[in-house]
């Protein structure tokens, strides 16, 4: 679990750092700037470190100097804001791939009931358009507080609720499987 968040905590690094500095300054341009030098910190750190950069890394650093620079140039933080909204939107496009979620379900899901598990990776991937589409409509206006409430709590939320909801149902699909097998 702690892997996880040290992964959020490394995807979001550069939006984190803009939401701070920009609460504490009030100043749109410091708290771009510092994002950006922060982002590319990272990737420095990392090479120094040795540590294999994939192309997620990357192309979240280039986001944080465009998306960067177009707030810098409009004075607007929405575009950083809107960030995050790509991850989701990327996410979704991964999970529109037939059977994606087979892998991560144990065998005996796979093996009961593949045609619920292929559905709900489905579902998986509406629910990150979802987020992706709330997370640009709470970024454009331009409430910070809001913004942080929308990503903190009901994307975290959403996706906990998706995943106790599908537990559930895929135990008990498999429960009254097995059981009309053994009837």
């Amino acid at each position: 679990m702690r892997d996880v968040f040290v992964k959020l905590g490394t995807d979001f690094f550069s939006t984190l750092v803009f939401l701070g500095v920009y609460l504490a300054s009030g100043s749109i341009v410091l708290a771009t700037a510092v994002a950006i030098a922060g982002a590319m910190g990272q990737i420095i750190f990392a090479r120094i470190r040795r540590r294999e950069l994939n192309f997620m890394t990357y192309a979240s650093l280039l986001l944080v100097i465009v998306l960067g620079g177009a707030t810098i140039l409009t004075q607007d933080p929405r575009f950083v804001l809107a960030k995050p909204s790509i991850a989701h939107f990327a996410i979704g496009a991964i999970m529109l791939k037939r059977g994606w979620m087979l892998r991560y379900v144990p065998a005996i899901v796979v093996e009961t009931i593949p045609d619920y598990v292929t559905f709900a990776g489905y579902a998986w991937a509406a629910l990150m358009f979802a987020l992706g589409a709330g997370t640009i409509a709470v970024a454009m206006t331009g409430d910070l507080k809001l913004w942080t409430f929308y990503v903190t709590f009901v994307a975290v939320g959403a996706k906990i609720a998706a995943f106790a909801v599908q537990y559930i149902a895929f135990r008990v699909l498999v429960t009254s499987r097995i059981r009309a097998a053994r009837a």
